[in-house]
């Protein structure tokens, strides 16, 4: 029984592990940049469906671009602010990393005022 309890243990600190090792944690942060449209504003091609529109925040990281698009709940609630024109802000939720792209599960978005 012991022994039982000992694999059961190291199984469980071995799948922790994993998750932290891949970033798959549920960890919230908070991504502040430009919150806009993938396809209307900045015309990226390269996501699932070029033919419809993906909410997406940009965030500079060392000068470089970074986007981060929204999950369906988050893209559904907060699109229709940022479709025609993008707004500075922020955007809390667990991050991602899915294909080469990185996503972000929305829990909460503020725009500077």
């Amino acid at each position: 029984m012991l022994r039982l309890t000992g694999v059961a243990a190291l199984f469980a600190s071995l799948v922790l592990l994993a998750g932290v090792a891949t970033g798959q944690g549920d960890k919230e942060v908070t991504l502040k940049g430009t919150i806009t449209c993938a396809k209307c504003d900045l015309q990226v091609k390269e996501f699932v469906d070029a033919k419809k529109c993906a909410t997406v925040i940009v965030v500079k990281d060392n000068a470089k671009d970074v986007i981060y698009y929204f999950d369906k709940a988050g893209h559904k609630q907060y699109h229709n602010d940022t479709c025609t024109a993008a707004k500075a802000g922020s955007v809390t939720g667990v991050v991602s990393k899915k294909d080469d792209k990185n996503y972000v599960t929305v829990s909460k978005v503020e725009y500077t005022k």
